[in-house]
């Protein structure tokens, strides 16, 4: 189960409210590969598809496609505003190692790969902190 604290759901609602998206769009959150530990999380207003998970919670939608479900199962999805930053944060307990930056992570299924992705990443999650600290 993924759950979203009331937190994220009031600033996913302001969040939604400025988008000209429409009643049924909602929060994309997915896994792809890259970044500093190997996978990234992505994050970005989209309508819902026809295979999504669809969690909501005071009127707050959050879509995610088959692919990265596995990947995220169990994550609380929070929001922080704190003085490093504010965003949107992912606590995944799939995640065996994670970059500085946040939005990278490798899941427990990758720990037997080379870790040696995480020096070829290295300037990648600075451009990336800060994209999903404000999605």
């Amino acid at each position: 189960m993924i759950s979203l604290t009331d937190a994220a759901a009031a600033q996913l609602l302001a969040l939604l409210s400025g988008h000209e998206a429409g009643p049924s769009a909602g929060l994309r959150i997915g896994v792809e590969t890259g970044g500093c530990a190997g996978r990234q999380y992505i994050m970005r207003v989209d309508q819902p598809h026809p295979d999504d998970y669809q969690l909501e919670r005071a009127g707050a939608r959050v879509l995610i496609d088959p692919q990265s479900l596995p990947l995220l199962q169990g994550s609380i999805i929070d929001y922080a505003d704190e003085l490093a930053g504010s965003g949107f944060r992912i606590r995944n307990p799939n995640a065996t190692r994670s970059c500085g930056c946040g939005t990278s992570f490798e899941p427990a299924a990758d720990n037997a790969q080379d870790a040696s992705s995480h020096a070829d990443h290295s300037d990648h999650h600075s451009d990336h902190a800060t994209d999903h600290a404000n999605a």
